[in-house]
């Protein structure tokens, strides 16, 4: 990339930046000592503002890189990302959005110990909750080491460590110094900005093919290398047994994924009403479906435009399709349209990747000060030494966010999140609905749905193909590849539902018939709700 590319793209970084900082700067100077005003934003934003904060929490670097990358390498197969990650959201809107807001305060944890022991309970729920997000926090930071890779020629591998530090210093001040009020104003920036590129390459897309999406497709089709073969299913999930029942693995897992990632449950607290959680999906349903029917034609323009073999050549993965297809509409390499395009484009994804890092990093932090921290310290436990805890855990996640993300730069950003929704469905899916419409469910089921789900899910990504076996592999040079699945979604997730029903039919422990009862009416109607 010529020196014009690199001085225009990280000139808008670096405006996205003092943007961002200028935000967190001035929330901070606004009462951030309360665990609600840290958490929760004091519980102020409207409707249409949750509403866009959480589209931004949602539309990833693997939504705009990854998965428009799949698309782009395998297309049917890999427009089924598109798909799955569309869907859940209707789960999200009927089954978790109004009752959560009602039954919980902050976390995860929050809704399980309404109506459970407190301390086994939350202690799972946070180590689930820390697990999730490090996983979602790792996807992030490879998108950023891929687009910084582009920026600045592929060659320097130095320039991706540093990115992914400089991505991780950024999110530990926006949560440390801002909380969810500044994270929220980040995540509606971000969405605006995102929403606009988005349209934008979509329309230059569409008029290069004159409004045909026929052409399009056809065009796609014949530089993808693949011929019609790349319009059809099986390309990436057709060949042998175990392809096809990874694809079986992976549509469960994004579709039931959403409801139990961390930090869109606890975008459900920012706002003051059940009804106005309710209205804010809605509001997120509207931006994230226009967002991902772009992301569509984003991949087959780019496998039309700039071709299969040269999106795999740039990057393996296939993450940096969106800014390749950029140049290519913009004029090409060496033109000022391109350069621009580029830049633009650039800039916007690493605004998104910096926003949701953000996002995510405070509710991994709540989680550990919130339900780690306060179940073994409770006795003497004051809000002000939580919001201490999750400052300094931001710290820590970031680390060992960082740490993991630079050994995992050759993988799909959108297949990395697959794992972290395979993991979410796993661990903590299972405890929330069996909380809310399980009358009879105990403590133990509780805790044995968490770790049932949740250490299944870790250990068969350990031991799949993901992490060794392969050349794209995390650890290329070793095989303990004993698991052929990538995605652990089709074992995990029912053994997750299971170890929460075996756990309570085999508990001593009575179900509490009296707080079931509290926080069904509670869940329900609102009565009592924080």
């Amino acid at each position: 990339m010529s020196g014009d590319h690199r001085s225009l793209a990280l000139l808008l970084f670096s405006a996205f930046v003092a943007v961002t900082l200028g935000i967190t700067t001035w929330v901070s100077r606004r009462r951030q000592g309360s665990a609600e005003e840290f958490y929760a934003g004091g519980r102020l934003f409207s409707p249409m503002e949750n509403g866009f904060a959480i589209a931004g929490d949602y539309m990833s670097a693997a939504s705009f890189l990854g998965i428009s990358g799949l698309i782009a390498l395998f297309g049917y197969d890999g427009l089924l990302y598109s798909v799955g990650f569309l869907v859940a959201w209707l789960v999200v809107l009927f089954l978790v959005a109004e009752l959560v807001r009602n039954v919980g305060r902050f976390t995860l944890g929050d809704v399980v110990a309404a109506r459970m022991r407190e301390r086994p309970v939350r202690i799972a729920a946070g180590t689930s909750s820390v697990t999730v997000s490090v996983l979602y926090l790792v996807a992030q930071m490879v998108g950023a080491g891929s687009l910084v890779a582009l920026l600045l020629g592929g060659a320097s591998g130095a320039a991706r460590t540093w990115t992914v530090i400089g991505v991780g210093a950024l999110m530990v001040i926006y949560v440390s110094l801002g909380g969810m009020r500044a994270t929220t104003w980040i995540q509606i920036v971000k969405a605006v900005l995102l929403m606009a590129g988005a349209i934008a390459l979509t329309v230059l897309v569409l008029v290069r093919f004159h409004g045909n999406v026929n052409e399009l497709l056809n065009a796609a089709a014949a530089q993808s290398g693949h011929g019609r073969d790349f319009l059809a299913p099986g390309l990436r999930y057709g060949g042998d047994w175990t392809a096809r029942i990874d694809f079986v693995s992976l549509g469960p897992a994004l579709v039931l994924g959403t409801a139990g990632l961390p930090h869109i449950l606890s975008r459900f607290h920012t706002v003051p009403t059940a009804l106005a959680a309710r209205r804010s999906v809605i509001w997120s349903i509207g931006l994230i479906g226009g967002f991902y029917l772009m992301t569509i034609v984003l991949g087959f323009g780019a496998a039309a435009l700039v071709g299969t073999d040269a999106v795999r050549a740039s990057n393996a993965a296939g993450n940096t399709a969106v800014p390749l297809l950029a140049l290519d509409l913009g004029g090409g390499e060496g033109s000022a349209g391109g350069t621009v395009l580029l830049a633009v484009v650039a800039a916007i994804a690493f605004a998104t990747i910096l926003a949701v890092v953000a996002g995510i990093t405070l509710a991994s932090s709540a989680s550990v000060a919130h339900d780690l921290y306060a179940s073994l310290k409770r006795a003497h436990t004051k809000r002000r030494d939580e919001v201490a805890v999750a400052r300094l855990a931001a710290a820590g996640i970031g680390a060992v966010a960082i740490a993991l993300s630079l050994l995992a730069q050759n993988l799909n950003v959108a297949f990395l999140v697959g794992l972290a929704f395979a993991v979410a469905a796993s661990a903590n899916l299972p405890v929330l609905l069996y909380s809310l419409f399980w009358r009879n469910f105990t403590t133990r089921g509780a805790v044995w749905s968490v770790y049932g789900g949740l250490i299944p899910a870790v250990l068969l990504v350990v031991v799949s193909p993901v992490v060794s076996g392969s050349p794209e592999s995390i650890l290329p040079g070793v095989d303990f590849a004993y698991f052929p699945l990538q995605n652990p979604g089709v074992v995990s997730i029912p053994l997750g539902f299971l170890a929460g029903w075996f756990g309570t039919v085999t508990s001593t422990e009575p179900p509490d018939e009296a707080r079931h009862a509290e926080t069904e009416v509670r869940s329900l109607t609102g009565a009592g709700a924080v």
